[in-house]
């Protein structure tokens, strides 16, 4: 009866949500109830022990780094750089302010990992120059929220680094592994902004007027000044973690110390700039890792009351198939999403779902690829998707919520389109781990 209570915990937890406690100390709170209630007062050392365990654990270190690294692009202008040198060479193509929004929002989410604020440079940027030119406001809103998620389907992630040493997977081969379905998001968004406003021109009328004074030579410029050094840096970060000459916490302070030395060579780096950015940092890397503590301690408590063992023997003995198990779990991820932010939705079901994927034998890498991108997906999808909150706040007032979800819809389908690759052709996330193999990455 007893691992049957234990089950419980997760009707309490919602509870505590909706009555309005933050996240992480909800699953705090519920982890010291149901601990007491199991184990009495050994409660406190386990608790503990999970807070020196969080403490100590390397890889988290390059949550604060990765984020540095964000806030630095963004505060020096960096961020607005690019988008100016991508915007010269996108200015021409049908809805190419939405096609450089994208890709804006595709080398963010490489340089950066943390998607909201990934979606808040982009639209501080792209909102008003797309108003201007009187773009379709479902189009905008869609592009807006879609850009912005990349931040968590192109690596570095800041959830993957989080879901890595839950799901007790290497995170340099989830990031290999991530970043084929990334990429493939990215395009067709990409496909879909380009057929759509060649179709129907007046949902992105162009800027032809902006493009005379675009010479070549004002465009090979904005590239060696401002989206090379983005390439480097990029690489300086990906590219070593992805041929296994650097674990994501190295590469991560690389990245964090190439955002300096590259505002500096902008000289924008001020006592100002170096200020926000380490506020920033500070701030949301706190949000970050008390949501890890948080979920550490639930995950602790859910596993020594045999809440564990329980939803092993509930799942498996439905008598599904083994797939019809696997798009269960994916499911109850995809409603998580709905409730809780991703790194909850990591912190929850990873620890329950990840036993269960490895009796059923599906590959770990390929599995949390195609969770990541369930959480994407949940993470778009209307009525309580966290892009569209994150849109509403930087969005003018005539821009409605209606018009917000009706945009977010096609790239949801796109997503799904690209979920459906990764789960139908497993090498979709498996063909770049197996190329790159090389050591076991951190």
């Amino acid at each position: 009866m007893s691992d049957y209570l234990s089950l419980l915990m997760f009707p309490l937890l919602i509870l505590f949500i909706f009555a309005g406690f933050q996240v992480a100390f909800s699953m705090i709170l519920v982890a010291t109830i149901f601990g007491l209630m199991q184990f009495g007062d050994v409660t406190a050392y386990q608790l503990l022990s999970k807070i020196e365990e969080t403490a100590t654990n390397s890889i988290l270190a390059a949550v604060p780094l990765f984020i540095f690294m964000g806030a630095m692009l963004e505060k020096s202008g960096i961020a607005e750089r690019l988008f100016k040198a991508i915007h010269m060479w996108t200015h021409g193509m049908p809805g190419g302010l939405g096609v450089g929004a994208i890709l804006l929002g595709t080398i963010f989410a490489a340089a950066s990992g943390v998607v909201g604020a990934t979606e808040a440079v982009i639209g501080m940027l792209a909102i008003p120059i797309m108003m201007k030119h009187a773009y379709d406001k479902r189009l905008l809103s869609g592009v807006i929220c879609a850009s912005g998620s990349l931040g968590t389907a192109i690596p570095p992630s800041i959830t993957v680094i989080v879901l890595g040493p839950v799901a007790g997977v290497s995170v340099g081969q989830l990031f290999s592994g991530l970043l084929l379905p990334g990429l493939m998001m990215a395009t067709l968004f990409i496909l879909y902004v380009v057929m759509l406003s060649w179709l129907k021109p007046t949902v992105a009328p162009r800027q032809v007027e902006d493009g005379e004074g675009y010479s070549l030579k004002d465009r090979l410029t904005a590239t060696f000044t401002a989206l090379l050094p983005a390439a480097i840096l990029i690489f300086a970060v990906l590219g070593t973690i992805l041929m296994g000459l650097a674990t994501p916490t190295e590469a991560a302070a690389c990245g964090a110390l190439g955002s300096i030395l590259l505002a500096a060579s902008y000289r924008n780096l001020t006592v100002k700039v170096m200020w926000n950015s380490l506020m920033s940092t500070v701030n949301i890397s706190a949000m970050i890792l008390l949501i890890v503590l948080g979920g550490n301690m639930f995950a602790g408590v859910f596993f020594a009351a045999g809440g564990m063992a329980t939803v092993q023997s509930v799942l498996l003995g439905t008598g599904l198939e083994a797939w019809a198990i696997l798009a269960l779990i994916l499911i109850i991820a995809f409603l998580a999403g709905f409730v809780l932010d991703m790194m909850s939705v990591v912190l929850i079901v990873i620890p329950v779902a990840m036993p269960v994927v490895r009796l059923l034998g599906f590959d770990e890498v390929w599995f949390c690829v195609a969770f990541l991108v369930v959480l994407q997906t949940s993470y778009l999808t209307p009525p309580l998707a966290p892009s569209i909150f994150y849109l509403r706040a930087i969005t003018p007032p005539d821009i409605s919520l209606r018009h917000m979800y009706a945009g977010v819809v096609p790239f949801i389908v796109i997503q799904l389109l690209v979920l459906t690759a990764v789960l139908a052709f497993p090498a979709t996330a498996l063909w770049l781990p197996d190329v790159m193999g090389g050591p076991a990455w951190e």
